[in-house]
């Protein structure tokens, strides 16, 4: 086995206080990059220009994945205030859906004509692989300039820091910041629990018990569609939080101690997921299904409950008004939840951007405290929500604050899994198919993902 390279103690995930109120109050040694340059170029030091005023004619190339409608229309209309208030500046947007945006994204960065600004994953995958390639630019300059370094707290900066050769995360450079925060929940449709006889769940028995009895009612239990592939371990993640508890499932991700991925708690969510589809609360067919099918079929009243993100309330509140709500779950009565979260994809300056200080200030429009009130107003939830966000009493964005900030404020925000690895998405969205479609039995998945892991472990 190769010796590990050592690796410092994580902090929390979250500076959970903080994000809960909306009250604010964090290197390793450069190393050569490929080509055996130094990793940071001229680009990324010296003063900055601020006013994008100055710049002359620019026009700058963004690329998200904010293709959600909440989250679209926040950005149509922040991209629209920006060119309003620069003229001189026109923003050339690129929206790609998640999946696409993993698949083409480094191909487009390592293009001819890259973009200057891309929202970037967290963890191995996407930032440490744009990062080993010398595909994106620090930030930490423009931090200092716009005030990002105290505006976030360092937990939330941690998720978007690499070290200069890819290979150590949440330490060394920062190469972006985010703009939305989120979480992985329980949507529910409140006629249909009320006609079942069931409260919203609170507990992941109680949750699993709901299920069955919308199953013996006639009902579809969960609307569910993994076509897209991310469903799917959202849907597990959120599980495994519940039955391996936060020390072992960040272990795993943050490669801490000596946890695996085939001990007891994975094990015991891999059956826990695996008995709901044998059990029929997946449905039929949903590897063919889209993400969008599921929250359209949730949406039209087909099903009681929708496991998914914060960010579809934006979808579902206009169709559902005050029918849907929404709630974090814990592994027992009494105890707070866990789950799934963190901050939304990084918004990050690309190496070869020709404007990287027009990029910085574009990117510190998305984030500033009028960019999170835009998000916001769209519903979505804010990274640093504002001390007057106050959504509508008994709102599906109400539920989710409190949900932000039950989690947050008890430390029950859990990394996303795909972030353990530069394959771990690969893996595990391959892996889950498998698993609800009944090709993988739950002690081969975790041996599966376990192998994926230790090969990682031993490369480093």
């Amino acid at each position: 086995m190769a010796e590990r390279t050592p690796r410092r103690p994580r902090r929390r995930l979250i500076a959970a206080a903080a994000l809960a109120t909306g009250v604010l109050t964090g290197v390793a040694a450069c190393s050569p990059g490929p080509s055996g340059g130094s990793a940071t170029s001229a680009k990324t030091s010296g003063p900055v220009a601020t006013d994008p005023a100055k710049a002359g004619k620019v026009t700058l190339t963004v690329w998200d994945q904010n293709t959600d409608p909440g989250a679209n229309a926040s950005t149509e209309a922040l991209n629209k205030a920006f060119m309003a208030k620069y003229p001189n500046v026109t923003i050339k947007r690129v929206s790609r859906s998640f999946a696409d945006l993993k698949t083409t994204l480094k191909l487009a960065l390592s293009s001819a004509n890259p973009p200057d600004v891309v929202q970037a994953n967290q963890g191995y995958p996407d930032m440490g692989a744009f990062v080993k390639a010398q595909l994106l630019q620090p930030v930490d300059r423009y931090a200092k300039a716009y005030g990002w370094d105290t505006a976030f707290p360092s937990q939330l900066l941690d998720l978007n820091r690499f070290s200069p050769d890819g290979k150590t995360w949440e330490t060394g450079n920062l190469y972006g910041v985010s703009q939305t925060g989120e979480i992985i929940g329980v949507y529910y449709n409140k006629a249909k629990l009320k006609s079942l006889g069931l409260p919203p769940p609170s507990t992941l028995g109680g949750f699993e018990t709901a299920l069955a009895k919308a199953k013996a009612s006639g009902l579809q239990p969960l609307s569910y569609g993994d076509a897209d592939k991310s469903p799917g371990i959202h849907v597990f993640g959120v599980v495994q939080a519940l039955a391996a508890g936060k020390p072992e499932v960040r272990k795993l991700v943050f490669d801490e101690g000596d946890a695996k991925w085939t001990d007891s708690g994975t094990l015991k969510a891999a059956t826990t997921l695996r008995r709901w589809a044998d059990k029929g609360y997946l449905g039929s067919g949903f590897n063919g299904k889209s993400k969008d099918q599921a929250v359209a079929s949730f949406a039209q009243g087909k099903s009681p409950f929708l496991v998914e993100g914060t960010w579809q309330s934006a979808v579902l509140a206009p169709k559902m008004k005050e029918n849907v709500g929404f709630t974090a779950l814990s592994p027992a009565t009494g105890q707070p939840p866990l789950t799934q979260g963190g901050e939304g994809l990084a918004w990050s300056v690309t190496s070869k951007s020709k404007h990287p200080d027009v990029a910085a200030a574009y990117i510190d429009f998305l984030v500033n405290k009028n960019g999170m009130k835009v998000a916001a107003s769209h519903g979505n939830l804010p990274a640093l929500p504002p001390a007057d966000y106050k959504p509508t009493p008994g709102s599906v964005d109400a539920d989710i604050l409190t949900g932000w900030k039950a989690v947050s404020e008890k430390d029950g925000l859990l990394p996303y899994l795909d972030y353990t690895t530069p394959t771990f998405y690969d893996t595990l969205t391959a892996a889950v198919q498998e698993l609800t479609a009944g090709h993988l039995t739950p002690k081969a998945f975790t041996s599966r993902l376990q192998s994926d892991y230790s090969s990682f472990q031993n490369s480093r």
